[in-house]
Formats: structure tokens, sequence, C-alpha cells
């Protein structure tokens, strides 16, 4: 399975509470933090919910 880099570039204030869990259920602490997951279907869902927030590198 191929991994995905993501990196959140911009913060969750002033988003709808349901995106902003889905930033911490990514992993994310701070902003321009950088983690990595396997590109399963379930990550793949939290990204498209928050790609206005992210960049995402797969690899």
């Amino acid at each position: 399975m191929s991994k995905v880099v993501l990196t959140l570039v911009k913060s969750p204030i002033g988003y709808e509470k349901s995106q902003r869990a889905t930033v911490v259920a990514l992993g994310f602490k701070k902003k321009r933090r950088v983690v990595e997951h396997e590109a399963t279907p379930q990550i793949n869902g939290m990204i498209n919910k928050i790609s206005h927030m992210l960049k995402v590198e797969y690899k």
C-alpha cells in the first residue's frame, strides 16, 4: 500500500466541529506539522473532507 504525507497548512479555527475533529483524528496537534499514513479508503475520505487545509504528497 502507498503512503501519504500530510502537512497542515491552514488552522482549523473557524471551521465546523467535525472538520476540527478530523484534523485531530489525523494526528495533527499544531499548524505546519507533518504526519504520514497509509493510503486507505478511510484516510482518503478524511483527506477529502479537509483538503482545503492540507498539503498532500503521495509516496
